[in-house]
């Protein structure tokens, strides 16, 4: 599946989040009419201590990843294109035109 999308967006949350819960609906809307693959990682479980030590106080997170051939297999630091807090549809358009590009 991960091979027919050209980008990945992995949006880094937690629980009990009213911006996390507002930003996971506009990634979702925009799923719903253009293709792309969407991860979610709670920065508050044991495996993701690395992204909890970089994002624990700008939750939500999204990075914008190209995947041809499906790599990278998940997010990294030095992705380029990331949205922190709020952001709209469009915008979440515009980074996954950039992503594959």
């Amino acid at each position: 599946m991960a091979s027919q999308h050209l980008a990945r967006l992995t949006l880094f949350t937690r629980a009990g989040c009213g911006l996390c819960d507002t930003a996971k609906h506009t990634v979702t809307q925009l799923q719903k009419r253009r293709p792309f693959e969407y991860v979610e990682k709670d920065i508050m479980d044991a495996q993701n201590k690395l992204w909890k030590n970089v994002y624990e106080f700008d939750v939500p997170v999204l990075h914008a990843q190209s995947v041809k051939n499906g790599l990278p297999k998940e997010a990294e630091l030095s992705d380029a294109r990331k949205l922190f807090h709020r952001w709209t549809e469009q915008e979440v358009e515009k980074l996954v035109d950039e992503a594959e590009k």
